[in-house]
């Protein structure tokens, strides 16, 4: 088994960069997704291409995952075809879908009866941060397990976060992502009040980037378009960071604060916005989320 093999499964958006920066980075990648699209990109970028999970697994002493929902993951790793059951002894499996905190925790409790080590590092940066390999990995879990991962996770990304243990990862992420919804809401919302107002909305957004409203939207992200020419919104909205993938993270926000018995009124708020946005426009789900400016450009 060589040290430098990864098995990676989910080459979407976000996966398919993170496996060919491992490739450069000097990693052999065994990699396998659904899409025959995304693997045949993956093995243009490098990787080699495998049939199945079971075959993507196979001499692979670290797995990385980047799936879409908690019952894609949970499916992948306990049920069919139960990766837990096949991955030999001590293998480090990093997971760096964005789930639940409960599955997060499930996944490791079911790894270590399976003498695995196992930890969630969902990641924040976006497509842009796939591609660059500038991601931030925000990690739950053992720290022998997060440190023994550091290695090839800034293979993909410039910064490495332990939050804690399993499931504390997730935790954080919703915590990051509750507030980067309210944030490019509240920041969409000021910038049309003042476009309806006749300011310039370049003008007004390097204005408030200088004065005590700034914030990373303004900063790196602007939603409103034109301003900023290499954010999404400069390019009719093409994630970027999908508006449905946002509402899921909010979703697991509240369930977050539910469990914690913590109030979040404004993440609550921005949820309702994002899901009207959605009620308004029903094909925005696959749009970025910044695409939120298009709620308060509606016609009043």
């Amino acid at each position: 088994m060589s040290s430098g093999t990864i098995a990676f499964i989910g080459l979407g958006n976000m996966g398919g960069s993170m496996a060919a920066n491992l490739v450069k980075a000097g990693f052999t990648v065994r990699a396998y997704d659904l899409s025959p699209t995304a693997l045949a990109q993956a093995e243009k970028a490098g990787c080699i291409a495998t049939s199945s999970a079971l075959d993507c697994i196979a001499s692979a002493n670290t797995l990385i995952t980047m799936l879409t929902s908690d019952d894609i993951v949970t499916e992948l790793y306990l049920k069919n075809p139960g990766l837990f059951n096949h991955l030999p002894s001590h293998c480090l499996v990093i997971d760096c879908s964005t789930i639940n905190p409960q599955s997060s925790q499930q996944l490791a409790s079911a790894a270590h009866a399976k003498n695995l080590h196992c930890i969630d590092a969902p990641v924040s940066g976006g497509t842009a941060g796939a591609l660059a390999a500038t991601l931030t990995f925000i990690c739950g879990g053992e720290a022998s397990d997060v440190e023994q991962a550091k290695p090839i996770l800034l293979s993909m990304g410039s910064q490495v976060f332990h939050a804690g243990g399993a499931g504390a990862g997730q935790i954080a992420k919703a915590c990051n992502n509750m507030l980067l919804a309210i944030q490019m809401a509240g920041t969409a919302e000021a910038l049309q009040m003042g476009v309806n107002s006749g300011l310039d909305a370049g003008t007004l957004s390097e204005i408030m980037r200088n004065s005590s409203g700034s914030n990373w939207v303004l900063d790196k992200y602007n939603p409103y378009p034109g301003v900023m020419a290499q954010a999404p919104a400069s390019h009719q909205y093409q994630p970027g960071f999908m508006v449905k993938l946002m509402l899921k993270d909010l979703a697991i926000a509240k369930q977050t604060a539910q469990l914690s018995q913590s109030d979040t009124p404004l993440g609550q708020h921005a949820q309702q916005l994002f899901e009207q946005l959605m009620h308004n426009y029903p094909d925005y789900g696959s749009k970025d989320f910044s695409s939120i400016q298009q709620l308060y450009q509606a016609p009043r």
